[in-house]
């Protein structure tokens, strides 16, 4: 058996779908898209490959020996979305996705190999180095579809990327001769028109972006928000390859009054396998927050209430704001009582707009 077939088998059988190769050559396309998107603005807040162009498309800058990418394609199932119950988010779909410790040991086997042979390998798994998505294209694991997300036959978009870096020559599998066609359903799918056009994504308007970037998510996003906590599954959905492959079981559902009422510790247990930056739970904090106002369960006050009054001013900020949304005694209490209290420059804007909302409704 050669080695192509080797690490075909091997990586099957640890649970990689789909594997294909490519060449280390620059990606100098996708290089340039990410530059002017940086000076348009349209990277947003995004780092990680945004950050150095030219290291995330020349594999090389890092490895200088690399000769071929070997890359992996990770299956999960996503679950149906299911009704809206109140006071719950609901976790499905992307945010579903197991983390990435199933598809780093798939590809460590695969690199084990590579080593056992004499060649050189580095796992490469959600990395700035390496543009995932583009070096899937030109490794024929699937096409760029018009959500900007890589869809794969058999898969959709739903599945996890990583690769091994090698000074191994193998043989280039090509890349696919298809894409999505006349198909547009992702974008008028999008809940705030973050994809302006076919394959380009604003993520200055993307949820999904805002739900795991730190600071003050804008006001005219939080309501679009809804019960989600983390990710945006609307563009994927919408794919009629990512619909068919919805699970029969619905998503599941935790309660917002649970977390926003557990220790840290147990945030990061429930959910710390998300990309939440440096681990930080008061994010999850934040967006629970927020789907709380958007709940409309008046109930949920009494759980947001003590939140206006927290040592952190974020969590103050976007109580405040859900505590507007909710209503009633008790919020309007609250607000009143802050009001007088707070002092922070970045949380009083937020309590006026709320002081007079609540003057509004009482009027």
């Amino acid at each position: 058996m050669g080695l192509r077939e080797q690490l075909l088998v091997v990586g099957s059988e640890a649970g990689l779908a789909r594997i294909g190769f490519t060449s280390a050559e620059p990606f100098a396309a996708v290089g340039e898209d990410l530059k002017s998107r940086r000076r348009s603005g349209a990277s947003g807040r995004l780092g990680f490959t945004f950050n150095d162009p030219d290291l995330a498309t020349t594999p090389r800058l890092s490895f200088p020996w690399a000769e071929t990418i070997v890359v992996g394609a990770c299956p999960y199932a996503p679950a149906r979305a299911g009704a809206s119950v109140p006071g719950t988010v609901r976790v499905s779909g992307a945010a579903r996705a197991p983390g990435y410790a199933p598809i780093r040991t798939a590809l460590s086997k695969v690199a084990q190999v590579l080593g056992d042979a004499g060649y050189r390998a580095q796992v490469l798994v959600d990395d700035n180095r390496l543009v995932d998505r583009a070096v899937a294209v030109r490794a024929g694991i699937g096409w760029w579809g018009k959500n900007t997300m890589v869809l794969a036959p058999g898969l959709g978009p739903w599945f996890l990327l990583g690769s091994v870096v090698t000074d191994a020559l193998i043989a280039p599998d090509q890349p696919m001769s298809r894409d999505c066609g006349s198909c547009s359903a992702c974008i008028p799918a999008c809940p705030t028109g973050a994809l302006v056009t076919p394959g380009l994504l604003d993520a200055r308007r993307c949820l999904a972006a805002w739900a795991q970037t730190p600071g003050v998510i804008p006001v005219e996003f939080r309501e679009a928000m809804g019960d989600r906590i983390y990710g945006c599954d609307e563009c994927l959905e919408a794919c009629p390859p990512g619909h068919r492959m919805k699970a029969s079981s619905e998503g599941i559902r935790f309660s917002l009054a649970e977390i926003l009422s557990v220790a840290d510790q147990r945030l990061l247990e429930l959910f710390g396998h998300w990309f939440i930056p440096n681990r930080d739970p008061r994010i999850i904090r934040r967006n629970a927050l927020i789907a709380a106002g958007n709940s409309g369960l008046g109930s949920l006050a009494a759980v947001v209430a003590p939140y206006a009054g927290h040592p952190d001013w974020l969590l103050r900020v976007h109580a405040v704001w859900a505590l507007s949304r909710l209503g009633g005694p008790v919020a309007e209490a609250v607000i009143a009582d802050r009001v007088l209290a707070e002092s922070d420059h970045r949380v009083r804007p937020e309590l006026v707009r709320a002081a007079l909302t609540a003057h509004a409704s009482a009027g």
